[in-house]
């Protein structure tokens, strides 16, 4: 029975997991019954159902046959009856006579499919079903009027469509104009020939990857406008994570039913994407329904070859005047070169004005010497240089590997406009680093804050793309002001949920060939032995705030560094960590975290950190001497220098190490959980935008 049940099924989804549409009747009368013929008869209200499976709240006094015996059973959906239909029978929880029972249907003809997805249709219209895998969107009242104006600048700036809602009709609108002295919004109607109709009016706008409902209880009409008080209070709707924008021209999905391949092959047209998802136009009969494996789903370009995925149903729209209807899945690449693809495609339409750096690596290079990071590194003009081979062949190997790697840049008529990158530097945590803009005004002109705008966007929505995220981290300066305005204001307003960190530090570079000249007076120094490296951990976690040690691996289970250094390797490239330790008459009193990373991968040496951790008493005066050992453990891997992140308030223990400044005037450690990045791609969007337009449309 099990193998005749598999091959049934196919890729259908298994009874276990949420297939369908879970049922809510407001009478009983309404809702769709199972009925068992043996033993004798019963009726069981049905709570979930899908062509592959249904679930069932048996009534009192009911007899389930053996779980070994195939069962049969008709739906009865207020008089229209559907089936015989068979299955396996299986129990939430065999121990309890009222728990729910589940059949995972065998052999569901086409026909039977039809009847039993229309009588979902129909529920679903009525109220009486939802899709069993719909997520709950996230809503927010927005009251705080600075964010309120922050907002409708950014809408207004950036030209987002609106829609104006009353009983029975929606109409669409922009806001034309924000008028800051007199606090009011002028809109404008999109359809003509409409009228904008007795208030109240209801007006949603969309941001970044959330939609913004404001009430309208008055109207002022002049001439063929609106115009509006700012509101008291903004609600804030966002359904998904992920921003999904339109689908590149030409992009086709080609998938065959897996339970009934009489319908030959379906090809249908995208409609948007996401990293993670996509949406088509479908019809009823392509018979899905959510928690449907569509696999393989094959997605063919306009140009070039077709990418091939798994794909799960989770949304099925009402269908349209027109009969179609949107459906919306979830996505995965088969292969690493399909993801790579994948990437590739979907962040080109998420931001379409950027570019992969792979592909503009010379003007890109001139970029970064342009704006001064040959005297960020601390390097002079023949030392950077060097570097330029490295640089040119880790962008090409990181291309490769998007998994690991984002490189982002804003092509103009002067080269590389602009740059940002992120990179997943430890299990959970991507770094966001090497950071550049050309000054002065690029060619062709563009809005102010926009390329700044889309180059964090493809950046950080990268790095949100990967299975493993949870932490995005940075080195910012907090002395310059657009840092101070996007990263460190949100980050600290954020601090005491613990899901966010700004930690000011003092970042130095330290030269391999420039050894501190100080005795070691009896400091013995070597590789931290199992305890030590447990006690380090231990005093870490002690220390410092859970963030700052999940995020970059400093938990006794992964500072070893495994997880990361594995991945990398796998890509041929290198990372690698260290704890050495200062002992002093056999007593551990310091130790040295060092990392290192692929030459040419940050240019000011980001990758290759050091940190210091006073273990003991009397442990800051070995300092020095732990330095000294970190310079001979670089310059064994033909590393000239590396850059000392230190956290503590007194540099007096590192005077004699021979130490130069770093890059920053005032820099800090920024980090935000994978849990807030999509608020904060909100927020970014709204505080990169120029200026509001200029004066209102005369009415």
């Amino acid at each position: 029975m099990r193998e005749h049940l598999e091959t049934a099924t196919g890729l259908a989804l298994t009874a276990g997991t949420y297939s369908g549409y879970s049922l809510h009747a407001h009478e009983p009368e309404q809702g769709i019954n199972l009925i068992l013929s043996q033993p004798g008869i019963s009726s069981s209200r049905v709570t979930r159902l899908s062509p592959t499976v249904v679930w069932a709240l048996p009534e009192p006094g009911t007899e389930l046959p053996p779980r070994e015996r195939p069962v049969q059973l008709l739906l009865d959906d207020n008089g229209r009856t559907i089936g015989p239909l068979r299955g396996e029978l299986f129990w939430s929880d065999p121990r309890r006579a009222d728990a729910p029972f589940g059949i995972q249907f065998v052999d569901v003809t086409l026909e039977q499919g039809r009847q039993i997805l229309s009588a979902l249709d129909s529920a679903a219209r009525e109220g009486r079903a939802l899709p069993a895998v719909s997520p709950r969107p996230i809503e927010e009242a927005i009251v705080d009027s600075e964010r309120i104006r922050s907002i409708l600048k950014s809408v207004c700036v950036m030209q987002h469509q609106g829609l104006l809602r009353q009983p029975g009709r929606t109409l669409r609108v922009s806001l034309e104009y924000f008028d800051v002295a007199a606090s009011r919004l002028h809109w404008r109607m999109e359809e003509p020939s409409a009228r904008w109709g007795q208030a109240p009016h209801d007006i949603e706008v969309v941001g970044y990857n959330s939609a913004f409902r404001m009430r309208v209880p008055e109207l002022e009409v002049r001439g063929d406008r609106l115009v509006t008080p700012i509101p008291r209070q903004l609600w804030r709707v966002r359904h998904r994570a992920r921003r999904r924008v339109p689908a590149p021209a030409g992009l086709l999905a080609r998938f065959h039913h897996p339970l009934w391949n009489e319908l030959g092959p379906r090809e249908r047209e995208l409609q948007d994407v996401s990293f993670t998802g996509l949406s088509v136009l479908g019809s009823a009969d392509d018979l899905v329904f959510p928690g449907l494996l569509l696999q393989p789903l094959e997605l063919i370009p306009e140009y070039g070859e077709p990418l091939s995925m798994r794909g799960e149903v989770r949304y099925v729209g009402k269908p349209r005047p027109d009969g179609q209807r949107v459906i919306g899945l979830q996505v995965t690449p088969q292969t690493p070169e399909d993801e790579a693809r994948w990437m590739q495609l979907v962040s080109q339409a998420l931001s379409p004005d950027t570019r992969s750096g792979e592909e503009w690596l010379e003007p890109l290079w001139q970029l970064l010497a342009d704006v001064g990071y040959p005297q960020l590194a601390g390097d002079t003009p023949e030392d950077f240089e060097q570097q330029r081979a490295s640089f040119v062949d880790t962008s090409l190997r990181a291309a490769r590997e998007p998994q690991l790697f984002s490189q982002a840049v804003w092509p103009s008529e002067r080269g590389v406009e602009a740059t940002l990158s992120s990179v997943r530097a430890w299990r959970h945590g991507w770094l966001v680093h090497q950071l550049a803009k050309r000054p002065g005004a690029p060619v062709p002109e563009v809005a102010p804050g926009r390329i700044l705008r889309e180059l964090h966007l493809r950046a950080m929505e990268h790095a949100q793309n990967a299975p493993d995220f949870r932490w995005l981290l940075g080195y910012v300066d907090s002395s310059v002001p657009f840092f101070e305005r996007v990263y460190l204001s949100y980050a600290r307003r954020h601090a005491d949920t613990g899901e966010a960190l700004v930690l000011p530090v003092h970042l130095w570079r330290a030269r391999c060939d420039e050894p501190s000249g100080q005795p070691s007076d009896g400091v013995d120094i070597g590789p931290a032995t199992a305890e030590e490296t447990a006690f380090l951990a231990s005093e870490i976690a002690r220390t410092r705030p859970a963030c700052y040690v999940e995020a970059m691996d400093l938990s006794r289970e992964r500072l070893a560094l495994t997880d990361a250094t594995q991945a990398w390797h796998a890509a041929g490239l290198e990372r690698e960590r260290q704890v050495l330790v200062a002992r002093r008459e056999g007593m551990t009193v310091a130790a040295i975290v060092l990392e290192r990373g692929p030459e040419g991968m940050n240019l000011l040496r980001m990758l290759d950190t050091a940190r210091l951790f006073p273990l003991a008493p009397g442990g800051q005066d070995t300092y020095v001497a732990l330095l000294d050992a970190a310079r001979a453990w670089y310059a064994a891997r033909n590393q000239p220098s590396f850059v000392l992140v230190s956290e503590e308030d007194d540099d007096g223990p590192l005077a004699a190490a021979r130490l130069r400044e770093g890059p920053g005037a005032s820099p800090c450690l920024w980090l935000l959980s994978a849990h807030l990045l999509p608020e904060f791609l909100e927020h970014v969007s709204e505080a990169t935008v120029g200026c509001l337009s200029s004066p209102a449309p005369k009415a």
